[in-house]
């Protein structure tokens, strides 16, 4: 068959994807996550069915005829389930006194084997559930990972205790003597399809194949993930082996050579949790801590829907050029890239230059020049035109810098950082200007200019704001006190009678400049800290991003939310910015896109019951179920998973695009709604 062409990332699960397991036909993918479920997936169109343990779900996989599937979990026990219907089969299998790391079908079908926390193997009956035997007892250490023969004759496992056993799968026995050799956790093994070799995966970053046969090494370990290996499977054919690892990153291997095959697939931004193939051998599917799925080409390495090369990493900051004709991102991929605002085209070669993760970016005002700050310690000054750097890297800071700014008249820079303070730079000549600022008590997340260049602002982990004067350094007045955690971005008004901060304990603040006062309540509504706020250039609105992965718009005037939150992002969303012609808002998140939205493209729809007629004009974004609902919160119409993220209403631009956000638009010619909704229905 040939395998569906699925979208680049699925989203579904809320925290880390353990494990994934193709269906015997391809076209089902099962993954089971520490969100407690797992979730079967529809390659060809992400749809997912889900269902659960009482705890965190450490692996899956699917019986040989594509009917059930079993998990393993941390609440001790094995389950079975439906493969269609995602319905739970029978009581759970009970017996293991731990979590339950691992789980495999016999190549028959009829038998199933467990893996441990208790250091223990057992063998199930698929059909009755009932346990085969006493348990399989050896290992001095967890039981990470096991593998049925393709003979269904032996039974191999992986441990804590750095070493590989076999087993009989009939009598229980131990076979031979411990395979050893890695120096860490054995976390992976796998046998090839002839059955003749097993491959392991060791924290110790290496993998290994062994003689299946008599348990001898077969040459040198496979060396090239710089973190340990999580994660290892044959191809189909036997001739290549894949590997994903705390790296973040996927190899590809020559089964009989040993060596790297081409580079290695880069995309996830966190731990690579486990990997496959599909049925037929030509694409790789993988699964990560940062909550997605992604599918490769196995010849190529080619991620599958990429159609722009894009950041390979969190992306932490986004600043709109001050034309709005360009975009600037800051990425944990240690590069700087500049963006079309209205295609989302790169625009020339990436901005390389620092040793770390880029926190945070900026324009000078003129828009002539970029400025850049590291978890390396440094400030980069760009010339915005040509990309290169116009200086050395600013130095002085002994921590990782958080947040850097132009002053208004582009004479000046400031950076804050995790070494508490604030500094000045001289933009021209890059030396510093006077003494450090101190006076926080924690880390420097935040700074920003007031409009007219006078004063500087400051959010910390100290859960306070503060005001220096620009000129001298010296801090003005009390700290300003409210939050209840962590202030991760302050920003001023465009007329700078206002101040607003973004905190940890999930709230907005609005302070006026002035005096420090806080001015009205709280504005509440992100279910995640704050990481990002802005105000629109004409200061009527605010606009916040989070780690629910949303971005809101309040009006700035009430502290009222306007509209539903804007939804696309599958991670946290790190920065964000109002284009100067308040039109646009672009956001950066740690899923490596950034997205470009259209603020107000219509005017807001009226109530569903009092307007029956058909409307072409409005704004709206599908809630968490995918549901479109009007100003009253009333249902209108449900849009299906793989359209969400594509959907333009209001617009939204995604960089790099790819295959999952291609663009929906959608046509309310012929939409009603209300009371007359059957005016739809055509007897013709």
């Amino acid at each position: 068959m040939t395998w569906p062409a699925p979208p680049l990332r699925w989203i579904g699960h809320t925290s880390t994807i353990t494990s994934i397991s193709c269906s015997p036909n391809g076209y089902h993918i099962v993954t089971g996550s520490t969100d407690k479920t797992i979730r079967i997936w529809d390659t060809e169109t992400g749809a997912t069915v889900g269902n659960g343990h009482t705890d965190y779900v450490q692996s899956v996989a699917y019986s040989p005829d594509g009917r059930h599937i079993i998990s393993g979990s941390n609440d001790m026990t094995i389950r079975i389930w439906d493969a269609e219907t995602g319905a739970p089969v029978g009581r759970p299998l009970e017996g293991h006194t731990d979590w339950v790391f691992t789980v495999a079908y016999s190549a028959n079908g009829q038998h199933i084997i467990s893996g441990s926390s208790d250091k223990t193997i057992r063998i199930w009956a698929a059909e009755t559930r009932a346990a085969i035997g006493a348990p399989l007892k050896g290992h001095t250490g967890f039981v990470r990972s096991i593998a049925y023969s393709p003979n269904g004759q032996h039974i191999t496992s992986g441990s804590a205790d750095k070493t590989i056993r076999i087993w009989d799968a009939d009598t229980g026995a131990a076979v031979g003597h411990p395979l050893e050799g890695h120096t860490d956790i054995v976390w992976s093994v796998a046998y090839s399809p002839d059955g003749r070799h097993i491959v392991s995966g060791s924290i110790d970053r290496t993998l290994r194949i062994w003689d299946a046969k008599t348990g001898a090494a077969i040459g040198r370990p496979l060396e090239g993930h710089t973190d340990g290996v999580q994660t290892v499977a044959y191809s189909p054919n036997g001739q290549h082996i894949i590997s994903g690892s705390r790296d973040h990153t996927i190899r590809i291997w020559d089964a009989e050579a040993g060596t790297a095959i081409g580079t290695p697939l880069q995309g996830h931004n966190f731990h690579v949790n486990s990997v496959a193939y599909s049925t037929n051998g030509e694409h790789i599917i993988s699964v990560s801590g940062d909550l997605t799925i992604r599918t490769w080409d196995a010849k190529t390495g080619a991620a599958l829907g990429n159609s722009v090369a894009g950041h390979t990493a969190g992306v932490t900051s986004v600043v709109y050029s001050p034309d709005g004709r360009h975009i600037i991102s800051g990425s944990n991929d240690m590069t700087i890239r500049i963006w079309d605002a209205e295609t989302g085209a790169i625009v020339g070669k990436p901005l390389q230059g620092h040793t770390d993760r880029v926190w945070s970016v900026a324009w000078s005002h003129n828009g002539q020049r970029i400025i850049s700050g590291s978890r390396d310690n440094t400030i980069q000054i760009w010339d915005a035109e040509i990309g290169a750097a116009v200086m050395r890297p600013l130095e002085g800071h002994t921590g990782s810098i958080t947040s850097v700014a132009y002053s208004p008249n582009g004479q000046h820079i400031i950076s804050g950082s995790v070494d508490r303070t604030i500094r000045r730079w001289d933009a021209e000549t890059g030396t510093a200007i006077g003494k450090p600022l101190k006076g926080h008590t924690s880390v420097v997340q935040s700074i920003a200019y007031s409009p007219n260049g006078r004063y500087i602002i400051s959010g910390s982990n100290d859960k306070t704001i503060r005001t220096w004067d620009a000129g001298t350094g010296a801090a003005i007045g009390h700290p300003l006190e409210g939050h209840t955690g962590k202030v991760w971005c302050v920003a001023y008004s465009p007329d700078g009678q206002y101040i607003i901060s973004g905190s940890d304990d999930r709230t907005i603040r609005i302070w006026d400049a002035d005096t420090g006062a806080g001015v009205g309540k709280p504005l509440e509504g992100h279910t995640g800290c704050i990481r990002s706020v802005a105000y629109s250039p004409s200061g009527q609105h605010i606009i916040s991003g989070s780690n629910d992965r949303t971005i809101r718009v309040w009006d700035a005037k009430t502290g009222a939310v306007i509209g539903t939150p804007l939804m696309a992002h599958a991670n946290w969303v790190m920065s964000i910015a109002c284009s100067p012609d308040e039109k646009h808002i672009v956001s950066g998140s740690w899923d490596n896109t950034i997205h470009v939205w259209e603020l107000f493209p219509h005017p807001p729809l009226q109530s569903s019951t009092s307007c029956d007629q058909p409307h072409a004009n409005y704004c709206a974004q599908p809630d968490a179920n995918g549901w479109i609902r009007d100003s009253k919160n009333g249902l209108l119409y449900w849009v299906p998973l793989d359209c969400r993220t594509g959907l333009h209403s209001p617009t939204v631009l995604t960089i790099p695009p790819t295959s999952h956000t291609r663009s929906v638009t959608l046509d309310f010619d012929d939409f009603v709604f209300g009371t007359s909704w059957t005016q739809v229905f055509n007897s013709t």
